[in-house]
């Protein structure tokens, strides 16, 4: 399932970094995506927007065996 949400990501990480922001796969763990927030969106007040209604909604859809998505330091 890793390679999966990775292949998603990699799909997503233009769109970040064209906002100056970026994401990095952490772990994948019994549905769990964890993920890091980079660049502009780690400071970012929008943050958590992005990454539920992005990021996880994209994941989610993608691969239908990920819970959640949630974002670590």
């Amino acid at each position: 399932m890793k390679e999966s949400v990775q292949a998603v990501i990699d799909k997503i990480r233009p769109m970040l970094q064209a906002d100056g922001g970026d994401v990095e796969l952490v772990a994948v763990d019994d549905g769990v995506v964890k993920v890091r927030l980079q660049g502009a969106c780690k400071g970012c007040p929008m943050s958590q927007m992005t990454l539920k209604n992005g990021i996880e909604r994209f994941i989610k859809n993608e691969v239908p065996q990920v819970d959640r998505v949630d974002a670590v330091d």
